[in-house]
Order: C-alpha cells, then structure tokens, then sequence
C-alpha cells in the first residue's frame, strides 16, 4: 500500500489549471493531475509532492446530439456522461468495469472494456484534446496535430501535461438495456470455446473461479451482450447501498471465497438469456459503494496481466492453476479476449491475447511472493502487467513490457510526476 502526504490544490475552470499546478508544486518542483482516484496502484500518487484534483473541472463544453460527438473538460465523469448522453441516444465507445472515471482519467490510462476485441481501447475513439504543459502552455492535440504528444498522452498515465478538455466519438444506442446471455463452462477450453463462438457479439467477458481444481480448473460464467433494440432511454439510477464500515480482516477467506464461488456459479443467472439495464451490465460493482471495505483494514491488491494470442491457453491455465495450489482465493476473477485493434498509445496495456483480472486480500508476504510467480508466468509469456491497478509492479516487469517507456520519459512535462513513475523509472 502507498499513503503519504500531498499538497493539494483544485481547479474550477480550465484557465485556474496553471496557477493550481504551481501552487501544489511549490517546494517540491512537482505535481500531477488527478481525477476520481479508481485506480488501485501507485499511478495517481505523488507522494511529498502535488496533486491537481480535476473533479471541479466537470462540465460539457458541447454535445451534437445529432452527430455525437461530445467535447467535456477531462474531469467529466463516465457517470456525468451517461447521465447526459443516454437519453438523447448516445452511449460512450468503450467503458471499463466503474462508471466513476474521469474522462481525463480514462485518456491517461487508455482503458479498455467488454469490447476490445471489437473497437479497442478508449484512446482510440478521442477526436481531441486540449492539454496544459508547463514548458508549453495549452496545446490542442489531435491524429493530425501535435501528432507525437498526442498518442504519447494517450495511455501516458498522465504524465505529458494536465489535460482540460476532450473530445470522444460516442456510439448510438435505442435502448438503455442490454440483450445478455450467459453460460457456464466447466474448464478453461469451454472459456476458449466460448470466446471463439461469440466473437460477432460486441460484448464478452468472463468470471472464473479460482479455487477450482483438477478436471475442474478454470470452469466460470461466461457472458455476452449487445445493445437491445427498443425506444425506451433511461439513464442509470443512483448507488444502491454502501459498505459503511471496514470488515473484519478474516470475512474473506479461502473457505468463504470458496462458498461464494460455488454459489455464483450454481446461480440461476448463470445460465440467463434476456435483457438487463446498461447499469447492471457493465457496472454490477458501482451498485455497492466502499465495497473495498469488504477486504478489511489491510485491503487488497489488484492484479491484471495480459499474454500473447499464441501464448494464451497454456499461460491462463499456468496462471490458475498456481493460484489454486497457493490456497489464496480471487472471488472478482475476471477473463476476457482482447483483440487485434491497437491503440493510438504506445503505451497501452492490451495485446491481442487474453488478461486474466484478480484481487487477492492483502496476506502481507505470501500474498506478495504469490504475485510475483504469477509476474514471472506472464514475463515469460511475452505479456505484461496493468499499471493503473498494480501498486507493486516490479520496474524490472514493467520495463521488459513497455519498452516505450523511454520514448513517455522523454516526453514527459518535466513538472509532473508520479510515485510510480518514480518507482519504476530510477535507475538501480
């Protein structure tokens, strides 16, 4: 875990972005641009140094309703957006499992969703966007201007300058439901076989259970789903409950994990075919707020790793099956295909290949000598990890994965910074 302190400013408007850099730089030399803080590593931080909380920068500058095409300051929620665009008929590209990100937030990290292997990745549906540099001023970047900055901000975790607004392509919709089905499957070939049955459904992913073993090692839930046709456009609602204290730190456990997984994949759900709100869908998890606290005090870590097409099947079953020989247990295990749509951003995590999603309670060293066996699985694969949800990606890892990092560092505004790049960066 990484906690410290920070000098803290927030902007109201786009021509304060200046003034609040320097202010929460003052005495450090460095800030960084932060938004709703879903990211689970170190990629937000800045410890000793700054922070530019971009929330109060939270307005759309313009929305063609006719065209779609929607230009909002980078501290818009997905939230905010949906809430706007869904009744006019709009739906945003590509979405990742929260509705509570910034638009600034969702460039920096280049996110990806459901439908990778269909459209890829968020940066690949942004028109424009504006961005503060501290040796530049404002620069309007686009595919055709300021080409270089451009893709390099895209996936670029935030580190070529403060962007202020951005403009995206959104999708048009009917129906605020989904069309859904879902089915189990008893072994990672049946995921496999899933996978490769629904490749003209927009939407795939999959749940897997972690604890399973033997001729029952890797078997889940898959799910598909596309936009249902129909007139009735109805915005999400509001949170359901929140998780008002932190559980004990035991609640989550091998045996309790264990219970849960049977019971998810025995539920009825499991085998659904029919229609569910937008909500539902894409964000089951927004519907319970603090939901972290469910992993107690010490909290959890987060792991995504991702591995070459080639690679995938036996990698993914190396993957599962020294998870379930570790006695550690992932209940928000999650499977999914990315495809062939490379991003604008040299520094965006999806491949064509597979990613294996996991959140493991926080066990202090077995936990941690747990993740790095799975590091090495994927290193070995030709893949790499997730910066925005790995608070403890080893440099070594990150570099081997992202070897245009040094193209990003030379880019970087030489203002901003963050507590991972620093982490990950600094020579030995």
């Amino acid at each position: 875990m990484h906690r410290g302190r920070h000098r803290v400013t927030t902007p109201a408007w786009p021509q304060d972005v200046m003034a609040a850099a320097a202010a929460s730089s003052n005495g450090t030399g460095t800030t960084l641009a932060r938004g709703l803080g879903r990211s689970y590593g170190d990629t937000g931080l800045n410890i000793g140094g700054g922070l530019v909380t971009m929330t109060g920068l939270d307005r759309a500058v313009a929305f063609d309703r006719a065209s779609g095409i929607l230009r909002a300051d980078a501290g818009m929620s997905l939230d905010a957006v949906l809430r706007l665009v869904v009744p006019a008929g709009w739906f945003v590209p590509v979405t990742p499992g929260t509705k509570f990100v910034t638009l600034g937030g969702a460039v920096a990290n280049d996110v990806h969703g459901k439908n990778h292997h269909a459209v890829g990745c968020f940066g690949g549906h942004v028109r424009r966007f504006a961005i503060w540099r501290s040796d530049r001023g404002v620069v309007e970047c686009g595919p055709d201007t300021d080409t270089e900055l451009f893709r390099a901000t895209i996936g670029g975790l935030g580190l070529t300058g403060i962007l202020l607004w951005i403009e995206i392509a959104l999708i048009p919709i009917t129906s605020s439901s989904m069309t859904v089905e879902n089915e189990r499957f008893d072994t990672l070939d049946g995921f496999f076989r899933s996978a490769e049955a629904s490749v003209d459904w927009p939407y795939t992913v999959a749940w897997i259970d972690t604890l399973s073993t033997g001729r029952r090692l890797g078997r889940g839930v898959f799910s598909r789903g596309r936009h249902a046709d129909g007139a009735l456009l109805e915005p999400h609602r509001s949170l359901g409950f929140s998780v008002p204290i932190d559980a004990p730190g035991h609640l989550l456990n091998r045996w309790t994990i264990g219970a849960l997984n049977r019971l998810y994949y025995a539920r009825p759900g499991a085998a659904y075919r029919g229609t569910q709100h937008y909500d539902g869908f894409f964000y089951p998890l927004d519907r319970v707020g603090n939901w972290n606290r469910l992993y107690g005090r010490r909290g959890f870590y987060q792991w995504q790793g991702v591995v070459p097409t080639g690679a995938a099947k036996p990698t993914v079953h190396a993957l599962l099956d020294r998870i379930a020989r570790s006695g550690d247990a992932s209940f928000l295990a999650v499977l999914k295909n990315f495809g062939e749509v490379a991003s604008p951003g040299p520094m965006s995590f999806p491949m064509a290949g597979t990613t294996l999603a996991l959140d493991f309670p926080n066990r202090g060293d077995r936990t941690l000598a747990l993740l790095g066996e799975l590091d090495r699985i994927v290193a070995e694969a030709g893949g790499r990890l997730y910066p925005a949800k790995d608070g403890r990606l080893p440099a070594a890892v990150f570099r081997c994965g992202y070897p245009a990092w040094t193209d990003l560092e030379r880019l970087r505004d030489p203002m901003l910074m963050s507590s991972f790049w620093r982490r990950v960066t600094e020579t030995e």
